[in-house]
């Protein structure tokens, strides 16, 4: 092992950890392109993404207790491979980490998941202030637009960027499917999100607020609770949907844009990155 990793890990420990303790592995944090909620990162949001989660804590399935904690990052590079391209047309660019785990009785089977592929699926939280409409450039956080994310205008796909990032939270191991955490919980002022649904289709809008319902449910309280939040806001109208989302996000407690990104859904080629040694 490289002194310098050595180095760069010791820099979050009370005494100097040797190569015989330590285990290391390397993950894909996120990544610039369109993911199947019609959003993606900046470049800038990457790199301060980048930044941002060295030190943060690996958990899993965004359960914050302190005993649930089982890796930090210590490193982070924003890579760009060439020979890809975003479905908009860009240059394929991904956040890779790697983190670090001490070695111990308690952690061995982990340790043989992660080597076996058995752990791999990995989702990220963290605050986006900006919401970039990719049609007309509006900051969705500040002005509404009646442009819709998934439909095509021009002949380009409409999306949304997320930008200036606040804060990182922590990284996670998921077993879920992608649609139950995978994207953005909004967090709008309930003038804005009123005066959104005037300009947009309503139908459109209305699924977009049962996705981040079940999406805060899920981080508020699991697989149980998004389960029962899609079943209670299936028959709900606007008002009671922005209601219950509201009633969601105060349960998280958090300001800004919860992203929570998760890459288990990945084609088969994009799944490969996860793989972790």
């Amino acid at each position: 092992m490289e002194k310098t990793i050595l180095d760069k890990i010791n820099r979050f420990t009370r005494r100097k950890l040797t190569e015989d303790e330590v285990y290391i592995f390397d993950l894909v944090l996120c990544d610039n392109d369109i993911d199947r909620d019609c959003e993606r990162f900046s470049d800038k949001a990457l790199e301060a993404l980048r930044e941002r989660f060295i030190g943060r804590t690996g958990i899993f399935d965004h359960d914050a207790a302190a005993s649930n904690q089982n890796a930090r990052i210590f490193d982070a590079e924003l890579i760009t491979d060439e020979s890809r391209t975003t479905e908009y047309g860009e240059p394929y660019k991904y956040l890779k980490a790697s983190a670090y785990m001490v070695r111990t009785d308690n952690n061995k089977d982990l340790i043989a998941e992660i080597d076996g592929g058995i752990k791999k699926e990995v989702s990220i939280s963290c605050s986006a202030a900006k919401r970039i409409c990719s049609v007309c450039g509006n900051d969705k956080n500040t002005v509404s637009c009646n442009h819709v994310k998934g439909k095509r205008y021009g002949g380009k796909l409409c999306h949304t960027i997320l930008d200036d990032i606040t804060d990182a939270y922590e990284w996670s191991f998921v077993a879920v499917p992608a649609q139950v955490n995978a994207g953005v919980t909004k967090k709008y002022s309930e003038a804005d999100t009123v005066k959104a649904h005037e300009n947009a289709d309503i139908s459109a809008a209305n699924e977009e607020l049962r996705r981040d319902i079940r999406r805060l449910a899920y981080f508020a309280g699991g697989r149980a609770a998004a389960d029962i939040a899609s079943v209670s806001a299936a028959n709900l109208d606007t008002q009671q949907l922005i209601a219950l989302r509201k009633s969601f996000e105060a349960q998280c407690g958090k300001g800004g844009a919860e992203v929570q990104l998760d890459d288990s859904a990945k084609d088969e080629e994009q799944t490969s990155d996860f793989s972790m040694r």
